[in-house]
């Protein structure tokens, strides 16, 4: 059997934007029902939803089948963790609040086998490998995996240049919520100062020549940051579109 291809990893220095969508429903009947509605891709956010290693791999195993790239978020870069959500099958993984160079680095470790990292060897115990059907996963496991860094305080900004130009770091992703926070303007990523950094995240990465993404479930936003040059844009959260949709169908009669 051949290593499966990351066909989101290849997306991502294309010409088109990849439109995605947060999966935070911890569930893949739910997560099966987003894959069908044609995103590029969705993540499958173990950092703030209900999720475990088991839940997740049940969102993976129910999105296979569908053109939608699963993007799993990790809830830090614990290395352990890191190599349970590998060998579940996860390609891509976006890793939350980035701040340096050497943390990079080290989620870079905890993505290859030796003697380039510390991963361990699962083999024909584990989903990546298709249990055991993947003759060279071991080889050429890291050419299909991809790495996501969050960029998302004001420390992680300062140090954007040497955290892009890290060596296996495939993409830089902006979280807006929390760097407007860590900036003392909580719940305000559009004030003029908190735009400012975005855009140095934006500017930065590509003078990396990576490709740099966003949360941004507002169309004004989305817009905006594609006009910078971001590459992957979320522009919706499956929580919130279930609720403002419930919320519209009732108003409807009520009102």
């Amino acid at each position: 059997m051949e290593l499966p291809r990351n066909d989101f990893k290849a997306a991502l220095h294309g010409e088109a934007i990849q439109y995605g969508c947060w999966a935070g429903l911890a569930n893949g009947y739910a997560s099966e029902i987003l894959a069908t509605s044609g995103f590029d891709w969705m993540l499958l956010d173990g950092e703030h939803g209900p999720n475990t290693v088991p839940t997740l791999l049940a969102q993976l195993q129910a999105v296979a089948p569908y053109a939608t790239a699963p993007v799993v978020r990790a809830v830090d870069g614990n290395p352990t963790l890191i190599k349970q959500l590998l060998d579940i099958g996860a390609q891509t993984l976006m890793i939350p609040m980035v701040e340096s160079a050497e943390q990079a680095r080290a989620l870079v470790s905890a993505m290859r086998y030796p003697p380039q990292g510390i991963r361990g060897v699962g083999g024909g115990l584990v989903r990546a490998t298709r249990w055991g059907s993947v003759p060279d996963y071991l080889a050429r496991a890291h050419e299909e995996l991809c790495l996501i860094v969050q960029i998302e305080s004001g420390a992680g900004v300062d140090n954007v240049e040497e955290i892009a130009a890290v060596e296996g770091v495939d993409a830089l992703f902006v979280g807006p919520m929390d760097l407007s926070t860590d900036m003392g303007e909580a719940g305000n990523p559009g004030h003029p100062a908190v735009q400012e950094r975005i855009r140095h995240v934006i500017e930065a990465t590509h003078r990396a020549g990576k490709p740099c993404g966003i949360l941004a479930p507002d169309e004004a936003d989305a817009r905006r940051y594609a006009e910078w040059g971001c590459r992957f844009i979320a522009v919706g959260l499956d929580i919130v579109m279930l609720q403002a949709a419930a919320a519209e169908t009732l108003r409807r009669y009520r009102d």
